[in-house]
């Protein structure tokens, strides 16, 4: 039986490419798209939708994904500017409804391969920076995905030190900005679209991890991916990197 789709935010560059590419999926069905002047849990309600895709604006998304939970669908969330203490109210909303959802920092495979050996890699490597190119018009810097990349290698510095201390007041503007004790250096150029780049080293050597997306296709197996698994959840998931393991 096909799942139902609803894309908020349909009328945006993301939006617009989900629209098209679902056509592709035989076991997706696009039920409604809704934009920022629609009833957002009306249009859930009247059309049965099993999955709410938001690719809106970051002063938003946090009260699109509350409406999208208690009107009884699934958010899968690509919207960026969710704060920790509103990923953690949404997370005890879905346990509450027990109810799947996803937010997502980044739908391509790509990406979430690169942040998945990052984190391999600190296990290795004391030192690490992050890189980050975007188009000028992303609203968010740094961005998400080399945020949740910070996170992953801090989590994999504490792993393997229990009473490692991760510095995240070192305060060096030329240096970056210090997320979870990593520098990240974001780049807002026009003629860019999204790259990242995650640099570890040694006294004696370095490695670098690269990451480039130049179509907004390149985020459609995964946004397609989440949809098929929020189905099998019942608690919210910050990040895709766990459904690599199961496909």
């Amino acid at each position: 039986m096909p799942i139902n789709i609803l894309i908020n935010g349909a009328q945006g560059k993301m939006g617009r490419t989900t629209v098209a590419a679902i056509a592709n999926e035989k076991d997706l069905r696009l039920v409604a798209t809704t934009s920022r002047h629609d009833d957002l849990t009306r249009a859930i309600q009247a059309h049965k939708a099993d999955v709410v895709i938001d690719f809106t604006l970051p002063d938003c998304v946090f009260e699109n994904a509350q409406k999208i939970i208690a009107a009884g669908s699934r958010p899968v969330i690509g919207t960026s500017g969710l704060t920790q203490t509103q990923i953690e109210t949404l997370a005890a909303e879905c346990v509450n409804k027990k109810r799947g959802g996803i937010i997502a920092p980044n739908f391509s495979i790509g990406a979430i391969l690169m942040m998945h050996f990052s984190k391999e890699a600190a296990r290795y490597f004391p030192d690490a920076e992050i890189i980050e190119y975007h188009h000028p018009q992303k609203v968010d810097a740094p961005s998400a995905t080399a945020k949740k990349t910070a996170e992953l290698i801090a989590e994999s510095k504490r792993e393997k030190n229990k009473s490692a201390v991760i510095d995240a007041a070192k305060k060096q503007s030329a240096r970056g900005e210090h997320y979870q004790g990593v520098p990240i250096h974001a780049i807002r150029m026009s003629g860019m679209f999204a790259s990242q780049s995650v640099i570890f080293s040694d006294h004696d050597e370095m490695l670098t991890l690269q990451h480039e997306t130049r179509d907004r296709r390149a985020m459609m197996p995964g946004v397609f991916l989440c949809c098929r698994q929020v189905m099998t959840l019942d608690h919210l998931v910050y990040g895709m990197e766990s459904f690599l393991q199961k496909t």
